[in-house]
């Protein structure tokens, strides 16, 4: 356990460096409030969480120690917006759709609670 959270951790570490360096290169342009950065990265990350699991289904080429690394690790410190995403699309894959929109509705809604609470509490 301790050996895949060093390895999670060293995922995080690539992904969280290279998050920030995307946030410092899109704030050069001003798209008038929008956050790009942010927009940028959860993208892409949505984009790489999928080739990996996909990769993952159809052949196997994925490890669990691969897994710990780039999906839980990278993934992780680029985005958590990454998960969310395949989340969502095995539901609607599967046609979950109550869980689909239950989910999709709590975590939009709850997160937005908990920035405001979050903002809130440190005022």
């Amino acid at each position: 356990m301790i050996k895949a959270m060093i390895i999670a951790g060293l995922g995080g570490f690539v992904g969280t460096c290279l998050r920030y360096l995307t946030g410092r290169l899109c704030h050069l342009w001003d798209v008038g409030g929008f956050p790009l950065g942010t927009f940028v990265v959860n993208v892409i990350g949505s984009f790489i969480i999928g080739a990996l699991l996909g990769l993952a289904e159809r052949n196997n080429f994925i490890t669990p120690t691969m897994n710990v690394l780039l999906v839980t690790g990278f993934c992780g410190g680029f985005t958590t917006f990454s998960s969310f995403a395949d989340d969502i699309f095995l539901m609607l894959q599967q046609r979950h759709w109550a869980i689909f929109a239950l989910y999709t509705g709590l975590s939009i809604f709850l997160g937005v609670i908990m920035v405001w609470l979050g903002r809130t509490a440190v005022k």
